[in-house]
């Protein structure tokens, strides 16, 4: 269903965005929560990869139908550049999911708020061996520097957006339908396990910028935004570029190649597209 054939409001499409990204917040800080707070004990790595990637999934399929499924700016952005959704929700989409984000990290600090406590003694630091703020927001490993933590993210991002454009390509090797979300949810699991070292792997500004305004308010203070040679802005503006980067090398490379329409085809790009815009 395309966003012109569903008379959607924008405060509904907006409270819709809102819900799902506190719920993609909630469970995939929640699975990075407590594996920190466990000291180990109760996940890891591949747990915090699988939850949020699974996080995404459900979003997508409890709220496909209404919105879209939209929990990424760059994805949003991306879609417009592509003509695949309309530049006038642009900022309805952006602004619901920054506040999603935030409230997401907001229940997960309340939900694990005497494990916080117990963690580090009382105090919620940003670095150091009993450093917290990572839970909700990405940080760079010493070794990276600000160039190469950049380009990590646009690649990061662009190979998302080209595989999701793959995936809803109904004249490819389209997913079947239904499952495209459970599909999304394994390329996460992939780009994590593969692309993660670094930085963690964000790929979305209102997954990262969202609950790093929360911990600059909870207590954690305004190092959120200094720590790592300033890296706050890293994964706000690189996962825009690389979003679109993704979506034109798809068009350009392999959707414009294309043979011409069948007769029945689909030809409406906003149903064609309407599940992708995560």
């Amino acid at each position: 269903m395309s966003p012109d054939s569903k008379a959607v409001s924008p405060k509904r499409v907006s409270c819709v965005a809102v819900q799902i990204q506190h719920t993609t917040k909630a469970l995939g800080c929640g699975c990075v929560g407590q594996a920190v707070l466990s000291r180990g004990a109760h996940g890891g790595t591949m747990t915090i990869s699988v939850g949020f990637a699974m996080a995404v999934t459900i979003a997508v399929y409890v709220s496909g139908g209404v919105s879209g499924g939209h929990i990424n700016p760059a994805v949003s952005l991306a879609m417009c550049v592509a003509g695949r959704l309309k530049w006038t929700k642009l900022p309805i989409y952006i602004l619901a999911q920054l506040l999603g984000a935030f409230v997401g990290a907001a229940a997960v600090f309340g939900i694990y708020h005497d494990a916080f406590m117990e963690y580090s003694n009382g105090t919620l630091e940003v670095t150091g061996p009993y450093a917290t703020a990572h839970i909700f927001a990405t940080y760079p490993a010493p070794y990276l520097s600000l160039i190469n933590g950049f380009a990590d993210q646009v690649m990061s991002t662009a190979v998302l957006l080209l595989v999701i454009f793959a995936i809803f390509d109904s004249r490819n090797n389209r997913v079947p339908k239904g499952l495209e979300p459970v599909v999304v949810g394994l390329l996460i699991i992939v780009l994590t396990c593969s692309l993660g070292m670094n930085s963690g792997c964000a790929m979305n500004p209102a997954r990262d910028l969202g609950p790093r305004l929360f911990t600059a308010i909870a207590g954690w203070g305004m190092e959120v935004f200094t720590a790592g040679n300033n890296w706050w802005w890293i994964p706000v503006v690189a996962p825009m570029l690389g979003g679109v980067l993704g979506a034109l090398t798809y068009i350009i490379f392999i959707e414009i190649h294309h043979s011409d329409n069948q007769q029945g085809e689909e030809n409406d790009v906003y149903d064609k597209y309407e599940l992708t815009n995560m």
